[in-house]
């Protein structure tokens, strides 16, 4: 993966991510998907499932398929900028994104979960059929209680690694129990669970390429003991809100996060050890120190 150098003018295009998570024997495992390599976002990368916001996750038909009216889900994320039905389309966003590309689909008929029709809806939605067609053929709801609002990363003008700017609300979410992890072999190629401690191992090793927004997102799983923790801190708090503001040095590349003292935000948005910064060393982003600190 290469640095980008071009500023990019264009607003950030509303996303949505779902960073899915489950107990493994070696502690807290999250879902990571490579992407295509061809893909015009990130392509060849590891990435947490999600994407775009399309106009159809807000239509009002849609909407009325959620477990939670979208005043509610307006609350949860926190934004007093969003209508209550622009919040209730990131959560479509994520859910429906997530189950395109990872086959995890976050659905209730009454208070259980659909398994047992989860993998054919996700084929069916990954095909083109509605979405709003899908969960009224089962007479079930969107299981928006499952995703837990976690952070907000907003790509700055010049971003680091891609030509384009998202607005990415990112959701905790743990993985149905019920179901499999299966990638679409068209935009996601690859589907690895691993510790953060692994996956920032793989990536320090070069075996993986990620960006600083997964990188710093692992950074911070690593303080969770297991999926009930990472839940209730994100349930306990407003979603903090990431600008990274990039600076050139003589040597490198410099993205810095709030609380950093180059950044124009004071306050810290992510918890301690979680650096404020990452530098662009050796063809990867790492914190100032190094990976070491962290994971040896």
């Amino acid at each position: 993966m290469e640095l980008n150098h071009q500023v990019v003018d264009t607003p950030p295009r509303d996303a949505a991510s779902v960073v899915m998570l489950r107990d493994g024997a070696q502690g807290l495992e999250v879902l990571l998907m490579r992407r295509h390599a061809d893909s015009a976002v990130l392509g060849g990368a590891y990435v947490f499932p999600g994407g775009k916001v399309d106009a159809a996750d807000g239509a009002p038909d849609l909407l009325a398929r959620l477990d939670r009216p979208p005043a509610e889900l307006h609350a949860r994320l926190g934004e007093p900028a969003l209508s209550p039905a622009q919040a209730a389309a990131l959560y479509v966003a994520a859910a429906r994104e997530a189950a395109e590309e990872s086959g995890l689909l976050f659905l209730q008929r009454g208070a259980q979960e659909v398994a047992s029709h989860s993998a054919a809806t996700c084929t069916r939605l990954r095909a083109g059929e509605s979405l709003h067609a899908l969960l009224a053929e089962h007479g079930a709801l969107f299981d928006t209680d499952a995703l837990a609002p976690w952070s907000r990363w907003i790509t700055p003008r010049r971003p680091a690694v891609m030509n384009k700017r998202f607005d990415t609300r990112f959701f905790l979410a743990a993985a149905p129990p019920a179901q499999e992890a299966r990638v679409d072999d068209f935009e996601v190629t690859d589907a690895r669970w691993l510790t953060p401690r692994e996956a920032l191992r793989q990536y320090r090793a070069h075996a993986i390429d990620m960006a600083p927004p997964q990188i710093v997102s692992l950074l911070h799983l690593m303080q969770y003991a297991g999926v009930a923790q990472a839940m209730a801190d994100a349930r306990s708090r407003r979603p903090p809100l990431i600008q990274p503001e990039p600076v050139e040095t003589a040597e490198t590349r410099v993205l810095c996060y709030p609380g950093d003292p180059a950044h124009p935000v004071p306050a810290r948005a992510l918890p301690e050890p979680v650096p404020t910064r990452v530098v662009w060393r050796g063809k990867r982003f790492e914190p100032p120190q190094g990976f070491g600190a962290f994971l040896d």
